[in-house]
């Protein structure tokens, strides 16, 4: 015989069936099956407890009447114990009529005078009778000449109170252990009952438990899950899972990395982990849009949103920080292209003007024109680098000041700026003023006598940047949303969106204990202010005298 033929007479092994619905449904049956066993042995066992103690109350009732009657005592003194005295015909009596299973009565010394064996009559009976002779009544399952039985021992008294016997009553333990037999069956009855009733009610359920697993096995629902942990963690966009109330309940490595938060965020609303902002309403939609932007801290973010049919959501988040440095850094470069080639075409002006000059014989003009034009340059840089001794904010505003001129602005640095060196964060400041000054440059370009001014000044260990311009300013009703990541009233360059430099800054500003305020200029344009509590080092500003050029 072949492998395939070996394979296919194989038999299946016995074991848990394999998918969700039929294991949910055998544990669901097993645990109903286990419950009405269990709880029919919980009722079973109290239930012969009670039955034997009210056996023995029984005897012990019976004795009790037995002993009551004065006629027993008086016939126990006055006849000897035989088959047909009347002692053993009163006690007959009275075990037909309450079906106890006998009716002894002895004397004081434990002589019986009655019994359901009559050839017991006269004998000493086979249990120790001293607490009843003692005058104590008791009740117990024993066993003696008639088996096992419930009984109820009580003293005889005669008229006058004195101690003459004792009077011994059985129930035979049959009869009790027949009525527990007899209860089972109604008890397995209900038992049945209740656990078809639990797979009744188990079917549904598993039914519904397949529909919503797809039909697969524990063991796919487990790889699946592993798999699923693993893509998340190992791809590199960050993913946020939300429930209907705005719970964390996804949150990868990326994610976490991106939003500044950790595993401890879990189950908490995402307005209590973020706090209220763009962020927080583009991840809980109360922002629509694909590819929205936000920004968080100092990363610019790229949010997507789909909501779940539980009324929660998945969003992606992509970081787009470097992609932004980028395309200000293509912008900054293109800009300074277009000044370099603006210059170049200067330069070759001056040069046909001064080769003019010359070629008119006219050297002291020639020589007057040189000094003017070389000077202007100089004495910009100059103003410059006297008050701004960081030398990256100074050739900043070097740059920012050659791309002006050639856009037709004026910018300006103030005659009480000041900024010395030794700056916690000259690469934070530098974005603040550039981001700062190309806004007022875009803001002011093509109007008439357009101009910006920068003001920075030292208060303790902080700095205060005001830019200001003659543009046509920030409207009352605005000035709070120039802030908000995406929000613009410019084009969108070719690398990306706008909206974003006004965020950084506020960014920036809070990340050092700032603060950010827009307001209205003093030639009708918009005025920034930004006020940087924190930014020199430990050892302070420090003046050290002009910057490098």
């Amino acid at each position: 015989m072949n492998a395939t033929s070996s394979a296919r007479v194989r038999r299946p092994r016995l074991g848990l069936p394999r998918r969700v619905f039929s294991q949910l449904l055998l544990i669901q049956v097993t645990i109903a099956a286990g419950v009405a066993v269990l709880a029919t042995g919980l009722f079973l066992a109290p239930l012969g407890d009670q039955l034997d103690d009210q056996a023995m109350r029984r005897a012990l009732a019976i004795a009790q009447t037995t002993a009551a009657q004065p006629s027993i005592a008086r016939d126990l003194l006055s006849s000897p114990p035989s088959v047909d005295g009347p002692v053993q015909r009163a006690a007959d009596r009275i075990r037909r009529g309450t079906g106890a299973g006998y009716v002894v009565i002895m004397d004081e010394k434990g002589v019986r005078w009655s019994h359901t064996d009559t050839r017991q009559i006269g004998r000493v009976v086979s249990t120790d009778p001293s607490e009843p002779l003692a005058g104590r009544e008791i009740m117990e399952i024993d066993s003696g000449t008639l088996g096992r039985s419930a009984r109820g021992k009580v003293p005889l008294r005669d008229a006058r109170g004195h101690l003459v016997g004792a009077v011994s009553v059985g129930i035979e333990y049959d009869s009790v252990r027949a009525r527990l037999l007899d209860a089972i069956p109604g008890l397995f009855a209900y038992a049945g009952g209740a656990l078809a009733a639990g797979a009744l009610v188990a079917y549904p359920i598993s039914r519904r438990v397949r529909r919503q697993t797809h039909d697969l096995a524990f063991s796919d629902i487990s790889a699946l899950l592993t798999e699923r942990e693993a893509m998340l963690h190992g791809i590199r966009e960050g993913v946020v899972g939300l429930d209907s109330g705005g719970r964390l309940r996804l949150l990868n490595d990326e994610a976490g990395r991106l939003l500044g938060i950790g595993a401890e965020a879990m189950g908490r609303s995402l307005l209590s982990v973020l706090g209220p902002g763009r962020t927080t309403d583009v991840l809980t939609g109360e922002a629509l849009g694909n590819d929205l932007v936000t920004v968080r801290g100092p990363r610019v973010l790229v949010a997507n949103r789909m909501p779940t049919d539980d009324g929660g959501a998945v969003a992606t988040l992509r970081d787009r920080t470097e992609l932004e440095q980028l395309g200000r850094e293509l912008d900054a470069t293109r800009g300074l292209i277009d000044a370099l080639r603006a210059k170049d075409h200067e330069h070759a002006n001056r040069m046909h003007t001064v080769l003019g000059l010359l070629e008119l014989e006219m050297y002291d003009e020639a020589a007057r024109y040189i000094d003017q034009v070389a000077g202007a340059d100089r004495i910009t840089s100059e103003q410059i680098t006297r008050r701004i001794h960081d030398p990256l904010l100074a050739a900043l505003l070097v740059g920012k000041a050659t791309v002006a001129a050639e856009r037709g602005v004026a910018l300006e640095v103030s005659e009480d700026s000041r900024l010395p060196d030794r700056l916690a964060d000259p690469h934070g400041l530098v974005t603040v003023v550039g981001n700062l000054v190309d806004n007022a440059l875009d803001a002011t370009a093509g109007t008439a006598r357009a101009r910006v001014e920068v003001d920075v000044r030292v208060r303790g260990r902080g700095v205060r940047v005001r830019v200001a311009d003659s543009g046509p300013g920030v409207p009352a009703p605005l000035r709070a949303a120039v802030f908000t990541a995406g929000w613009s009233t410019k084009p969108p360059p070719a690398h990306g969106e706008r909206g974003i430099g006004l965020s950084l800054v506020r960014r920036l500003a809070e990340r050092q204990g700032g603060h950010v305020e827009v307001g209205e200029s003093a030639e009708g344009g918009a005025e920034f202010t930004v006020t940087l509590p924190e930014a020199f080092d430990e050892s302070g500003a420090r003046d050290d005298g002009p910057a490098p050029r």
